[in-house]
């Protein structure tokens, strides 16, 4: 009898996924339209110009986002446009040949270097030696708080005490007090001072998402913090209550953007994740709708070397989920608590090692 029972019940759970899968890909796009990091509409073009030599295009954007104070923009700009120096600098050499003070670059160059000298074996002192290339690009516009998030992150490498943290900080928020990227850097601060105590840096998190504006989106901070102790099956010592509530808060955040915007694509990426963790299917499944095509490599390259891969395959995984919880007769929806990993959507696998929240 025994036997029966687990056959019907597997029987019918396989009944549920063969007739509810396939409907429940209405609103995502399908795998070949999905991207991974995909630059903006703006940024693309600077990419491409900066590919033949050109950086035209690159310094006019960012000259744009300096003079309209769009700080969130600029910093993602900037990271992405070192992102391509990093292999491809010639045309970064070029602007700095015939404009060397000019703020942008400068930036973009100060990002580049702190980028390689984190990557280099020799990390320490190739960091001191980009301690100069961080402060001229501070001192190139002081009202941009883009430098100081990348000071943070130097601050960081070289193992900087609290005093001279909290006085970068303070330069930071006074600059632009909810910038995202300055409170990530804090963040990943925090976590190597206090060796991952996930409860301090919840604690950050918290705080921080409280005191922000409500479309900021630091609100999204809590969801990030929560990522640690969910790769290192640590989910007790930072509180479930703590890590739905993020997810909860985050989620409100994803609400007031528009299916498919770029903008807000990490913060759902990272979102998606939290839920997967925590069983959530439903939800996971919604925000899979709301991200559209636009996967973004973190928190995915946490736990793959495949980020891409690893989103496709969580975002079958939670079809796979949410079909299976879903009666044949459609009436009552029952929500099932698996855990990260059941059917195709595994993402906790392995944590690279690291920084936590980087």
């Amino acid at each position: 009898m025994v036997r029966t029972m687990s056959l019907l019940r597997a029987l019918i759970g396989t009944a549920r996924i063969v007739r509810h899968t396939p409907r429940l890909a209405d609103g995502l796009p399908p795998d070949d339209a999905v991207l991974l990091d995909a630059p903006d509409g703006e940024l693309g073009p600077a990419l491409v110009a900066a590919a033949s030599g050109d950086h035209e295009p690159a310094a006019k954007l960012l000259a744009a986002t300096r003079g309209a104070a769009e700080w969130e923009n600029r910093d993602r700009h900037v990271m992405r446009l070192a992102a391509f120096a990093y292999s491809r600098d010639g045309w970064l050499a070029g602007w700095l040949a015939l404009s060397p003070h000019d703020p942008d670059a400068l930036l973009v160059k100060a990002e580049l270097e702190v980028r390689r000298a984190w990557e280099s074996p020799a990390r320490a002192e190739r960091l001191r030696e980009a301690g100069p290339l961080v402060r001229a690009a501070a001192e190139a516009d002081p009202r941009d708080p883009v430098p100081w998030r990348l000071a943070l992150d130097h601050a960081r490498g070289v193992r900087a005490g609290h005093t001279a943290f909290e006085a970068l900080w303070e330069q930071a928020v006074r600059r632009s007090s909810h910038h995202y990227g300055c409170h990530v850097a804090a963040l990943r601060y925090l976590s190597a001072v206090w060796r991952g105590s996930h409860r301090e840096c919840l604690d950050f998190a918290e705080r921080a998402a409280e005191d922000s504006l409500p479309g900021s989106q630091v609100q999204a901070l809590p969801a990030r913090a929560a990522l640690a102790p969910l790769l290192e099956g640590a989910v007790a010592a930072a509180g479930a209550d703590r890590i739905d509530a993020a997810a909860d808060r985050a989620a409100e955040l994803s609400a007031r953007y528009r299916t498919g915007d770029p903008w807000p694509a990490e913060v759902r990426n990272i979102l998606v994740y939290v839920l997967i963790a925590r069983g959530r299917w439903h939800e996971a499944l919604e925000q899979f709708r709301l991200i559209g095509p636009h996967a973004t490599s973190f928190p995915w390259e946490r736990v793959t070397d495949d980020p891409l891969g690893q989103f496709l395959e969580a975002r079958d995984g939670v079809r796979i989920e949410v079909a299976s919880s879903t009666p044949l007769r459609r009436g009552r929806r029952t929500r099932s608590a698996g855990t990260v990993g059941a059917g195709r959507g595994r993402v906790a696998g392995r944590a690279v090692p690291g920084d936590h929240y980087a």
